[in-house]
């Protein structure tokens, strides 16, 4: 049942779906249908940050402190990163999660995951780094780009219980577009959203024999899971959706600040949120 309302989601995603891409990106040429508008990606970045901000703010996630005077939930990765919304008729955003790429030369210091709670204790650091950098070596001999995913957020219930999903399976489809990718990312365990990730095809992060524990993050006040990812590999059940999400990237809007010429990207992203009847999170 769930598989065939995603089936016909999809089939018309392509009319609510956008890219927004981050500055002096290369456009994937698989892309087609690119938008050079300074003010509608301007716009839209505020419609997605307005919307982390009421949602995160609503679930308890962050405090109004932490956001702008208006309402705007802003991040340092909001104009380095790649951003997969869902918007409805008046490009107003439903839902969004960043990607950000990472080169494979990358130190762990740099990375986001830097900020988590478990680099904070010399021996839960040392473990972490181990395993992050082994991840980054992976994806440096599979000549994959490495990644970071966060930033997700879905709007109350707008027009269906999908779009969550929807978002997860197009950003596997965006990291194979974009040339394949291994990944990292912090998800909730509120409402279920690292247990619904992991069915999607996320899995634990090991550091030799032993997987990355869960962790209790203060400034969110909830329990995270780190999760891995391999852009090529989705879950089996849902890889037929996710090629068919790869297919519609030909149509949507990659909306840019700039015109950019198609090209071929360096790197790449993969990523994931689930969708559930109401108000999700898994990282800020």
């Amino acid at each position: 049942m769930l598989r065939r309302l995603l089936h016909r989601s999809i089939a018309a995603v392509d009319q609510r779906l956008v890219l927004l891409a981050p500055s002096h990106a290369a456009i994937p040429s698989a892309c087609e249908n690119i938008d050079g508008n300074a003010a509608r990606h301007a716009r839209l970045l505020q419609s997605m940050q307005r919307l982390r901000g009421s949602v995160y703010l609503r679930d308890g996630a962050i405090e109004a402190r932490q956001l702008s005077v208006d309402g705007l939930h802003e991040t340092p990765e909001d104009e380095k990163a790649w951003h997969l919304l869902m918007v409805d008729k008046l490009d107003r955003v439903d839902a969004c999660i960043w990607y950000l790429e990472h080169p494979t030369n990358i130190a762990v210091e740099r990375l986001r995951v830097r900020n988590c709670p478990l680099a904070q204790e010399p021996a839960s650091k040392r473990r972490l780094w181990q395993a992050v950098e082994a991840e980054i070596s992976r994806a440096r001999d599979a000549k994959l780009g490495y990644a970071e995913l966060g930033g997700w957020a879905v709007a109350e219930p707008t027009g269906g219980k999908t779009e969550g999903l929807i978002l997860a399976l197009a950003a596997f489809s965006l990291g194979q577009v974009l040339g394949g990718a291994l990944g990292i990312t912090t998800a909730t365990v509120r409402h279920c959203s690292s247990t619904i990730l992991r069915r999607l095809g996320g899995s634990d992060l090991f550091d030799g024999d032993h997987a990355i524990p869960s962790y209790y993050d203060p400034r969110y006040r909830c329990e995270m899971e780190l999760l891995r990812f391999d852009s090529r590999r989705p879950n089996d059940k849902y890889r037929g959706l996710v090629e068919m999400l790869r297919a519609k990237f030909a149509e949507v809007s990659v909306v840019s600040q700039v015109a950019v010429p198609a090209a071929q990207p360096a790197f790449a992203v993969l990523g994931s949120i689930p969708s559930i009847p109401r108000p999700i999170i898994a990282t800020t």
